[in-house]
């Protein structure tokens, strides 16, 4: 019998809720999304009040929780709001009798697992599914670098977050190591997440730039990948390519070090990038690992295009911890 569950995904800049069907530790469906801005409310608690008024009603009294950080300590605090959470009085506050309380990226771990086949889309490799069996490795390039991996024994799976964006950042080229210098100006120590995230984009830009001599004015993130994505701007579009190349290195370095069978790419910057990664050179940087060029081309690469991966994952979390 199926139990129906409150799913939140909870980041710096949005609240994401959704009523979910959860049954023997699978989801079961995920109904509509509902977004609420975190500035727009005091606390996640007021947030919840404001969705179960948009539901018309009691909420179900379980729920999941994603949240983009930590979930460990007695109170949890956000990057980029001023909610917190005290996991203690999660029943208490919201008046459920359980819950689970997940890193956002562990949470796509769950939906990489639980996900049916008809959301994954070949980036490289063989066109086949991904293993029923051994590790597939999850990399989110978003504001930060997400990295997790599934192990799968054909009948039950289990999920690991790691911190796998914040390894050292290993240049190829020469370009590279002129990112890297710019980078070491101002980090003793330049991890693979300075590069291949979002904000990464802009060290690639201007480093660029300096390259070919030329000024620019400074441009935020957001600024150069709609310049890139636009193809208005050569040197943007430039550092997108370049961006994807990097990515490409470091999946398969990820997959090298997890033992992959499978990898996946996961968030919404992958999706936003999906036609520039198959075009640019990430297949054949995610090969070149030397002598193990021949293991890694048959390694099937997919992406994730599953509209919420955080909210499914999530509950696919909580039906896992409650079955």
């Amino acid at each position: 019998m199926s139990e129906a569950i409150v799913t939140v995904d909870i980041g710096g800049t949005h609240a994401r809720f959704a009523i979910a069907e959860v049954a023997a530790g699978r989801v079961f469906s995920l109904g509509p999304e509902t977004t609420l801005h975190t500035k727009d409310h005091a606390s996640f608690q007021t947030a919840w009040q404001d969705f179960e008024r948009q539901q018309g009603g009691a909420l179900p009294r379980a729920v999941a929780i994603a949240i983009a950080g930590p979930t460990r300590g007695e109170i949890i605090r956000f990057t980029n709001n001023p909610w917190i959470i005290r996991p203690a009085l999660i029943d208490e506050k919201l008046n459920v009798d359980r819950y689970t309380l997940v890193n956002d990226f562990e949470a796509v771990g769950h939906a990489v697992a639980q996900a049916e086949a008809q959301y994954f889309e070949r980036l490289t490799g063989p066109d086949e599914p991904l293993p029923a069996k051994g590790t597939v490795s999850v990399i989110g390039p978003g504001t930060g670098l997400g990295v997790a991996h599934v192990w799968r024994d054909g009948t039950d799976y289990r999920v690991q977050a790691t911190e796998g964006g914040h390894v050292d950042f290993a240049p190829l080229d020469s370009i590279e190591d002129a990112i890297l210098a710019r980078l070491r100006k101002r980090h003793r120590r330049v991890s693979v997440e300075r590069i291949v995230s979002g904000p990464g984009i802009v060290d690639i830009y201007e480093t660029l730039a300096s390259m070919e001599g030329r000024a620019i004015t400074p441009l935020d993130d957001r600024t150069i990948w709609a310049a890139a994505m636009s193809g208005e701007d050569a040197l943007a579009a430039a550092a997108a390519d370049r961006f994807c190349l990097s990515l490409g290195s470091v999946a398969g370095d990820l997959a090298l070090a997890q033992g992959a069978s499978g990898v996946v790419i996961a968030g919404g910057l992958g999706l936003r990038i999906r036609d520039q990664l198959v075009r640019s050179g990430f297949p054949e940087r995610f090969v070149a690992k030397g002598r193990f060029e021949n293991f890694m081309a048959a390694i099937p690469v997919k992406l994730i295009t599953h509209p919420q991966p955080g909210l499914f994952g999530a509950a696919a979390a909580f039906a896992r911890q409650h079955r």
